[in-house]
């Protein structure tokens, strides 16, 4: 062997591996989608207020649901022929629980604070992460969510919201819990976003006749308004969400989206204005920290 030749081969110094994976790099990502899918169903509910003051609860989100089906079937073209029966079945379901998800939580939260409605609105996938790891022990992680709710709901001088406001909180935490469930279903039974389109074609049909108490209240304007909310929740948000939960664990998912109740109650707090005493922001604390352990503990 030569002398540049010996040169040559010692000077090769083969290249370190990559420290990220093919399954970090996934799940990195799938926890950039959840951390933008999060801050934008909570900013895109603060923005959408005066939305709803205007045109009602139940016709903004009727509004949006048509806006973003209309947007995502003309993007994906659903080839609604090719499906099979379990297939309709799954998207149905789906749509059937995003639609009432998405009317209880904006009929809530023109009654309620937005902190306290997300709150109660994680309840939902709360109790699903700590039933789905069986019972025992792990039913601290809902009694520790209820007291930072009860937190939530004080402001210092009395209890705030109304009945009707936080019940509807809770037909949100019911839907919110059935969708997670649904959602991870739909993505591995359809290719891509077809799954999604589908499912909010249903959830668009679903809300009309809800819808249709507001018309009266719907112009013009407010067809053109709800437009760009509804990019913002829930046609971006359900997207990055479904692709996630292709990407990363369930558990990881679960844990990022503990992080929901305090952006809840940023967004509150940036957008419309609405205090936190300290108490309330212990309370966030609390609906987190259960929310985190309950999803962690399961692993």
């Amino acid at each position: 062997m030569d002398q540049q030749a010996v040169t040559q081969a010692e000077g090769a110094v083969p290249s370190p591996p990559s420290p990220l994976g093919p399954d970090s790099t996934a799940a990195l990502s799938g926890g950039l989608m959840c951390l933008l899918s999060m801050s934008s169903v909570q900013f895109g509910s603060a923005f959408s207020a005066p939305a709803i003051a205007a045109y009602g609860p139940a016709g903004t989100t009727w509004l949006r649901l048509v806006w973003a089906a209309v947007l995502l079937a003309a993007i994906v073209r659903p080839p609604l022929r090719s499906y099979s029966r379990a297939q309709w079945q799954t998207a149905g379901l789906l749509g059937a629980s995003m639609a009432g998800m998405t009317l209880c939580f904006f009929a809530a939260i023109e009654r309620i604070p937005l902190g306290l409605a997300v709150a109660i609105d994680f309840l939902g996938p709360l109790a699903v992460a700590t039933f789905a790891f069986g019972l025992g022990w792990r039913l601290v992680w809902p009694l520790i969510a209820g007291a930072g709710v009860l937190l939530l709901a004080h402001d210092g001088d009395g209890w705030i919201g109304d009945p009707i406001g936080i019940l509807f909180a809770f037909g949100a935490a019911t839907g919110w819990g059935l969708y997670i469930i649904l959602m991870k279903k739909a993505g591995a039974a359809f290719e891509g976003l077809q799954g999604l389109s589908m499912s909010l074609i249903v959830a668009a049909l679903v809300a009309t006749p809800f819808g249709l108490l507001d018309l009266p209240r719907i112009d013009a304007q407010a067809i053109v308004v709800v437009a760009g909310l509804a990019l913002l929740v829930p046609l971006i948000p359900y997207a990055l969400e479904m692709i996630a939960l292709r990407r990363m664990k369930t558990s990881s998912f679960g844990i990022l989206m503990s992080l929901e109740p305090a952006l809840g109650a940023v967004a509150g707090f940036l957008v419309l204005s609405q205090p936190m005493t300290a108490l309330q922001v212990g309370g966030t604390a609390l609906v987190v920290m259960a929310s985190a352990g309950a999803t962690a503990t399961g692993r």
